[in-house]
């Protein structure tokens, strides 16, 4: 099952400033303003690494990277160890405290049913992110997955650890606080890498990180060159009871391409029932219907085309493919509607051409009303224990299935392999 490593992690000296100016989101949510921004106010945040920007951005990438660490900006911990990552938030005025685990992961082809995925991947993501690791030989994002830990082990030495004072404790932009602590006795590693070792491990967030983590490991196979420590990737594990979990729904918006209503609606009412409702009650009816398979259609004015499917299609299989699968909200969307409607192919989809995503129904509401999209689909959040059924199905939902809120910072803990 799941090997996981201590390892001697790569993080910013005192010489880089404020930590929380070092920082940044995961690159794929960044924009080009927010990231002149985080530059501006540290030359030596880890945007630079992360999501370098020109003609030649991979190799200056890795230039930057030696730069900083001749500099003594970054340096490797001089022992290994284990990290504890919390995130506190509040969502809709409720707190949240999310704990996790982070270490190096074994990398195990998926076939192998000890690290599993549940959702597809895009090209052009990978493609960038393998790029990048040639560049500079790191790990600079974590891969975030989940496990069980019915024994209570691994919250027995977390609970223990942060009674401690942390090693950095900060609050970012997103009013989230970010708070690590690092586990180096034998006993604290052993107690955790010993229960894990017994563990399947579930990829909730970072599928392009992993699945370029196995390309970059097969190319310095093919290359000749030692794999050393590329045999594994940086991981965020984090408990699937852990009451700090929360996934958001990714909304889609149908672009560049028209949407005529009328005719979505005509191709869709053998499916689904079709009810006009005022866009003031949109939030209310996705929840009422959120055990059964409801959608928000919006193409502009002031009401949406709520489509529910009907009781005599559920259950049914799609495209000869899993029953978790089928039973995703995302999965009777993206057949019912997005392909036999809109007749946007899964390879559009896997080129994410006519389709964009966001985590925001207001954000999609009003990227409608603007132009910059012909439809929006609003829809409900995909639950955890469905993430879960697809993986052991050996199943991978659609692209953008789930949103786990919030992200892991980029940049307080780095990989560096040997």
């Amino acid at each position: 099952m799941a090997e996981i490593r201590p390892f001697r992690a790569l993080r910013y000296t005192a010489l880089a400033g404020d930590i929380s100016q070092c920082v940044c989101p995961p690159y794929d949510i960044i924009s080009p303003e927010e990231r002149a921004a985080l530059i501006e106010k540290n030359e030596y945040n880890f945007v630079r690494l992360e999501l370098p920007r020109g003609e030649n951005r991979y190799a200056e990438a890795g230039a930057t990277l030696r730069e900083w660490l001749k500099k003594g900006v970054l340096a490797r911990d001089e022992k290994p160890g284990l990290y504890i990552y919390c995130e506190l938030f509040e969502v809709a005025g409720r707190q949240y405290v999310l704990t996790g685990i982070v270490g190096l992961a074994k990398l195990y082809d998926f076939s192998e049913k000890v690290i599993l995925p549940h959702e597809e991947t895009l090209k052009k993501a990978k493609a960038d992110r393998f790029e990048l690791m040639c560049a500079t030989g790191c790990n600079f994002s974590s891969v975030y997955s989940l496990y069980r830990d019915e024994s209570g082990v691994i919250a027995q030495v977390v609970a223990k650890k942060t009674a401690e004072p942390p090693l950095c404790d900060f609050t970012d932009g997103e009013n989230v606080t970010h708070r690590l602590w690092k586990l180096e006795s034998g006993e604290e590693l052993d107690a955790v890498c010993g229960t894990l070792a017994g563990k399947q491990l579930f990829i909730a967030d970072g599928h392009h990180r992993y699945e370029t983590a196995l390309n970059y490991r097969e190319h310095l196979k093919n290359s000749g060159l030692p794999v050393g420590s590329a045999d594994s990737v940086l991981m965020t594990m984090v408990d699937m009871d852990d009451k700090g979990l929360v996934v958001f729904p990714t909304h889609r918006l149908v672009v560049d391409m028209p949407v005529d209503e009328a005719k979505v609606a005509a191709c869709c009412e053998k499916d689904f029932t079709l009810e006009k409702r005022g866009l003031e009650t949109l939030e209310a009816d996705l929840a009422a219907g959120a055990d059964g398979h409801v959608f928000a259609m919006y193409t502009g004015g002031e009401s949406y085309t709520l489509l529910k499917l009907k009781k005599e299609r559920e259950g049914e299989i799609i495209d000869g493919r899993s029953a978790a699968y089928s039973d995703l909200d995302v999965s009777v969307l993206h057949s019912y509607i997005l392909e036999r409607a809109l007749g946007i192919d899964k390879e559009n989809m896997a080129n994410q051409k006519n389709l964009r995503y966001t985590r925001s129904a207001a954000e999609a509401l009003d990227s409608v009303r603007k132009g910059g999209a012909a439809a929006a689909f609003v829809i409900n959040a995909t639950k955890v224990a469905q993430i879960k059924a697809v993986a052991l199905a050996g199943d991978k939902m659609p692209q953008k299935s789930t949103y786990f809120y919030p992200k892991l910072i980029t940049g307080l803990v780095m990989n560096m392999h040997n």
